[in-house]
């Protein structure tokens, strides 16, 4: 095979950087910056019913320290509403910072107002415009609620969800458009509805005199391309920073793809400023798991380093043992567990490479790109595990334990690697 006689240059993509408004959502000393550069943000949402403040500050803690930036609760009944003080001082008290940010839908205006503890100890706004009132009472509750953000200088995100759309505003822009000599789709008039409902309410924010550098902005929906269509209008119309989330994305692997194929090209394209993985949970599983893959996806784009990444080959007739599989999972349960108190201990260790490959095929190559890794024997290969540290062979493991002594070498490699920087810092 002849080589070619010149190679072309292929240069590597890159997400795209759109400069937005950056927003501080701030609770005491801890900053979480939201657009203007900042990295993209990782978002989730309590469960749990906010009048338990033990149970709701429990599952809060539990998704900051999954890697959550921020965690919205819902507050729907003046219950709800004097339960939110006492769960930002079990918070304090546990030493989690995370900002917290409020839901309200219908009735936060008389919340925000009936309760300021409340209304401070939020660190941020969500207002759906289409669920604030009708006709003459819709402006002047959205008021009310732009005015307690103003008071206490709180970020507000404008969250439009076509679930929940200004049916009026709906009704009058399909009225116009059935006025024209060529009406346009109707699902193009809802994607209008959704924009023009967002930046109405944004600038009716603004003209109250609400910081325009504390609005976000948000348009949900369920279907793939309508979201990236949509988003794709906002970036084009306005400068505030954007909040990404396919709503109600749905269970497991549905939930999983549909929402990283939404917001991986949305992203790429530099669209986004934060972003929450709507999963509905499966029976027993952890609120967590939404966290994971919104950290996942801004792994996978290069935008974000939340934990070291495991390389692991998929399996075929080369590997009927399942050691490598198990061994796989082993490695990223542990590294996933130990981060909370890694990310202190160990700076960088987030950007440790790992693989575990399955046979001689592609295992050595792969084990010599990771920081290190082992190749495993495949069917009918010698009973031999030759183990790569930092691009070199360093020794080979044989016997019946060779998962639980690559385990050990992984720690002790952080140890040596990520230790000696504290150390020598």
């Amino acid at each position: 095979m002849n080589a070619p006689e010149a190679l072309d240059i292929i240069e590597a993509a890159m997400p795209a950087q759109r400069r937005s408004r950056q927003a501080r959502v701030v609770w005491g000393d801890h900053v979480v910056t939201v657009g203007g550069g900042a990295p993209v943000r990782v978002q989730s949402m309590t469960n749990t019913d906010t009048v338990d403040a033990i149970g709701t500050a429990i599952q809060c803690k539990e998704l900051a320290q999954a890697g959550s930036e921020l965690v919205r609760i819902t507050v729907n009944t003046p219950e709800a509403a004097e339960a939110v003080p006492h769960i930002r001082e079990q918070l304090d008290r546990m030493g989690v910072k995370v900002p917290l940010v409020g839901d309200f839908h219908y009735n936060g205006h008389r919340l925000l107002s009936d309760y300021p503890a409340m209304a401070q100890a939020l660190s941020k706004y969500r207002i759906n415009p289409g669920n604030v009132g009708k006709g003459d009472k819709r402006d002047r509750q959205f008021g009310m609620m732009v005015e307690a953000a103003a008071k206490y200088d709180k970020v507000v995100r404008i969250g439009v969800n076509w679930g929940s759309l200004d049916q009026e505003l709906l009704a009058d822009l399909m009225d116009q458009n059935a006025r024209r000599p060529q009406p346009v789709d109707a699902k193009q008039v809802m994607y209008q509805a959704l924009v023009q409902s967002a930046l109405t309410s944004a600038d009716v924010a603004r003209e109250m005199g609400l910081n325009p550098d504390n609005i976000i902005i948000s348009c949900k929906v369920s279907g793939v391309q309508d979201l990236i269509s949509v988003y794709r209008a906002l970036a084009r119309r306005c400068d505030y920073a954007l909040h990404l989330g396919l709503t109600e994305a749905g269970m497991a692997t549905k939930g999983t793809v549909a929402s990283a194929t939404a917001m991986g090209v949305l992203l790429q394209e530099g669209i986004g400023d934060t972003i929450r993985v709507s999963l509905t949970p499966q029976p027993g599983e952890a609120r967590t798991q939404e966290v994971v893959v919104a950290m996942e996806i801004l792994q996978s784009l290069g935008l974000r380093t939340f934990n070291p990444s495991v390389t692991a080959c998929p399996g075929c007739g080369r590997t009927t043992s399942t050691t490598f599989q198990e061994l796989a999972k082993q490695i990223d349960d542990f590294l996933r567990a130990q981060m909370p108190v890694w990310k202190a201990k160990y700076p960088g260790v987030e950007t440790m490479k790992v693989a575990v490959m399955g046979c001689i095929v592609n295992g050595p190559g792969e084990s010599k790109h990771a920081d290190i890794g082992i190749s495993l024997p495949g069917t009918g290969e010698a009973p031999a595990a030759p183990v790569f540290i930092d691009g070199e062979k360093a020794l080979t493991l044989r016997g019946e334990h060779i998962a639980t002594e690559f385990h050990q070498l992984v720690e002790r490699y952080i140890e040596k690697r990520f230790g000696s920087a504290v150390a020598a810092g």
